[in-house]
Order: structure tokens, then sequence, then C-alpha cells
């Protein structure tokens, strides 16, 4: 029997992305596909989305979606079916999903994404007769509310649906004030200790967590960390209080797209048995960072630069990494002082470090098949995508050990060099000392050539696919439709 899956997120690759998110709302269809699931996809219709839709047909219309008029359309994303939330007054708008053209936070996200939530309750409810759901799986803030108004305010005659929420970064939680509890059209009782209520306001991801059937991360790991106070972003209680409900499914990639032996991006395709090829494109991104041609390990960081991802100690670190004979191609955007630090550390060290401010998906591919070593330093990582294109790309990821870093790479300790399972080197601690010491330590083993090349070979042979994340999460499914 098929399981048919609501799947409801505020993007999805290929039609929109800022982050990891994206490439989990977009693999996700394909990866549970095999075992028995049929997953829809709903999308707000930002300007990109609307653009890729050909030939959508008009599927309901409301007259009042929180105060504006919408349409939902249906498509194909990847060959699986899509709905689109078509309401312009939310979202055809110049800039990004959550902010505007000068990156400053849309000041009715409140209401754009409450109303996207109410559309895909409406739609798990049944309201369009030919599409009917066995659950429904909500991605972080921006989609939780879906399931407050499954609990609360449900169509009329229907009960809720089994649902997962899933957390991508609990850092981020659509956190407003009371003021809006009103317009959010809920029952007075939504408004409790286990409802939408968080600190006297209203909490989008809270009230998702409370009303889930189950909740999972984006590894087991992360799992584990958001049930303490250093991790749980204020929400370690009630993720304590859920229990069993709360579990890990690592993410994985999109084989497809991230594979040495055919990547159009790539100067020179190589393989895990043909590691000699790789160096040719070692050098073809030494030239387009402008840095100096040499023998010694490059290091790659392709990131957001913010402090979540330790951009801060890096920059302290630097002078140390040059020093040792590293070089390093930095791409990423984010804090403007921090983009500015790196700036200057490139021209404090021509030759040695080459930086470039924005986002470059193709670059990106190059500078995993060209660096030595990506360097993942970040305090707090939900799962983390960068680590895995490393591992598949011989770039021996360099990680804190946190979140889904601790879960994916094998630090390369004595027994695990022995034992040929090592894949990058791990440390523990955020400051200067431990990523000063990885650094040192991930220099040091690059010139024992042979385990270098063990630890390369490790990696590009580690299975991170979304086949078995796919059957976990269909397993998931079947579980809470079997407990419903």
């Amino acid at each position: 029997m098929t399981i048919r899956v609501l799947s409801v997120a505020s993007e999805a690759v290929p039609l929109v992305k800022t982050g990891g998110l994206a490439d989990v709302a977009g693999a996700l269809p394909s990866a549970v596909a095999p075992h028995g699931v049929e997953m829809t996809t709903l999308l707000p219709g930002y300007p990109a989305v609307m653009k890729a839709l050909v030939r959508a047909r008009a599927l309901h219309t409301w007259d009042s979606l929180l105060g504006e008029k919408a349409r939902l359309l249906g498509g194909k994303i990847n060959g699986h079916p899509l709905l689109v939330v078509d309401a312009p007054a939310y979202y055809q708008r110049d800039g990004g999903p959550y902010s505007d053209v000068d990156g400053r936070d849309w000041l009715d996200n409140w209401q754009r994404f409450a109303a996207f939530g109410r559309a895909a309750a409406d739609i798990a409810g049944g309201m369009v007769k030919a599409r009917r759901f066995d659950a429904v799986h909500a991605h972080d803030w921006q989609a939780a509310m879906a399931l407050a108004y499954m609990r609360f305010a449900p169509p009329e005659g229907t009960k809720p649906l089994p649902s997962v929420m899933t957390i991508h970064n609990m850092a981020f939680q659509g956190f407003y004030g009371a003021d809006k509890f009103p317009a959010l059209g809920l029952p007075s009782q939504a408004w409790s200790l286990d409802g939408v209520e968080y600190h006297g306001g209203v909490g989008f991801l809270k009230a998702g967590l409370e009303a889930a059937s189950a909740i999972t991360t984006v590894s087991p790991t992360y799992a584990r960390e958001i049930r303490t106070a250093e991790f749980g972003m204020g929400l370690e209680g009630l993720i304590l209080s859920r229990g069993e409900k709360v579990s890990g499914i690592v993410n994985g990639i999109d084989t497809a797209q991230w594979n040495p032996e055919t990547d159009p991006a790539l100067a020179s395709r190589f393989s895990a048995r043909a590691l000699a090829k790789r160096q040719a494109n070692k050098g073809a991104l030494e030239a387009e960072f402008g840095l100096e041609p040499g023998d010694g390990p490059l290091f790659v960081v392709i990131t957001r630069l913010t402090w979540q991802k330790g951009m801060d100690v890096l920059l302290e670190v630097i002078d140390h990494l040059v020093g040792i004979g590293g070089r390093l191609a930095l791409l990423g955007s984010g804090d403007k002082a921090m983009e500015n630090a790196f700036h200057a550390a490139a021209m404090r060290h021509p030759g040695k470090i080459g930086v470039r401010i924005g986002y470059d998906e193709a670059l990106s591919h190059r500078m995993q098949a060209g660096g030595d070593a990506i360097l993942v330093p970040s305090r707090f990582e939900p799962c983390g995508l960068t680590q895995l294109y490393g591992l598949a790309y011989g770039c021996v990821p360099v990680v804190a050990r946190t979140g889904g870093l601790a879960d994916t790479v094998i630090d390369a300790n004595l027994a695990a060099v022995m034992g040929g399972v090592a894949t990058g080197v791990q440390f523990n601690g955020m400051n200067y000392a431990s990523l000063a010491d990885a650094v040192s330590r991930a220099v040091t083993l690059f010139w024992q050539h042979d385990t270098w090349r063990g630890i390369q070979r490790a990696g590009m042979k580690t299975d991170f696919s979304w086949s078995r994340s796919g059957k976990a999460y269909a397993d998931l499914y079947a579980k809470l439709i079997a407990e419903a």
C-alpha cells in the first residue's frame, strides 16, 4: 500500500534554497519513493517557484487566507507532485524567502508563514478532493504552524493526521509578540503552555513541537544535544518531555549531483581508485583563487560567515595555518565584519589566502575537488552537508565534534588509522587551541602521503546517499500511521 505524505517546507531545491533545509526537502521525495511513499511537497509561491511552474493547474481558491487572497496550484518538482500556495501579497516580493534585498527580515513573516501553515492544514484535511494524505511532515519553524492548525483548528469534520516535525536548526524558532495571536485564527485554547504560547509570545517552532506525533532532527547526536541547555535554545525542557518521540536521522546527499567521477564542473574527474587525477583540480583551484602553487596542503571553507560556524575562531587561527605551510580558499558570506576580516587576512598573506564573498554552486564543487581538507569548525551543527561532500570528493573534513559532524566523520586517531577507517580530523571545544591543534594534526597527516590517501579513500567509500535515511523516514511514517 502506498503511503501518501504531505511535506510542508519553506524552500526546496532546485526551486529555492538558502540552506540545508532546501537540500533535504528537495531530496526526500526521491529518497522515500523506493520504500512505498509518495511525497507531495508544499511550497510558498515565491517568484522563483512561480516562474518554474509549467502548465500549473488551480486546485483551490481562498478568498481570505489570514486576510489575503490565495490560490493552490499543482505542478511537479524533480518529477514528484508539487503544491504551491500562490498568495502574491505574501510571497511575490523581491529579495529572499525571509528578507528583503538588503537582508532585513520581512516584518510580516509571522503572517506569511502562519498563512502557509493554515493552507497546509486545509490541504491535509482533505480540502482538495483528489489529494488525500496519510501523514504530514513539517520542516522548521516556517512550516510548524501547520501542525498547530491541524491540532487546534482542523477543517470541520476532519481529524488531524499523524505528523512529523523536523528541526533543521533549533536556533531559528519563529518567536513573535502576543499581539499577533488574535490574527492567527486559532481558538482561545491554543493560547496555552502546551499550545502556541511561549514566554508570553507566540512560538511557531514550539507549537509544532508540541503538536507533532514525532520529532526528528538531522542527526542522532544533535537529537541528544538539544536535550541540554547548551544546544536546546530554551526548548530543551519540551524536547525532554517528548521522550522517545524525538530521534535523529542523518541527512543524505544527492550522489547524482555530487559525484567526482561525473561532475561537469571539475577540471579533472576522478575516483578513489584514480586519486592522481585529482591533482589537476588543485592546480585549477589555486589559479582561480590567485594562490601560489605549492605542494603543501590547501584548506577550503564553504560556509556562512557567522558565529555558529566558528568563523571568528578561524580568523584567529589563520596566521597559524599559514605559518605551518597551509593555504586557504574561502567561499561564503554573512557577518560584514567577518567578511572584512577575511579580506584583510588575504591582504596580509597574499598568495596564501583567497576569499570569495557570496555563493557559487559550481565553485563549491571545484573547491571540494581541489582542496586537500575542508574546515568545518562549527559551534553547533545539526547535520552539516559540506563535510559529506568533502568525504565524497576526497577533501578530508576537519570538524568540531558536535551534531552531525560527530556522527559522520571518523577521527584519524591511531587505532582508526591502523584499522583503515579514519575519514577526517575531529576536535573538542571551539577555541583557538583546539582548532589550531586540529589544523596542525591535518598538516602532519597530509605529509604522511600513504596515510592521507588512505583517509581520502575511506571517506570516498562511505555511503551517505539518501537510501538509508529514506528508509528510516518511510519506516517512521508507517509506524505513526499504524499507531494513529
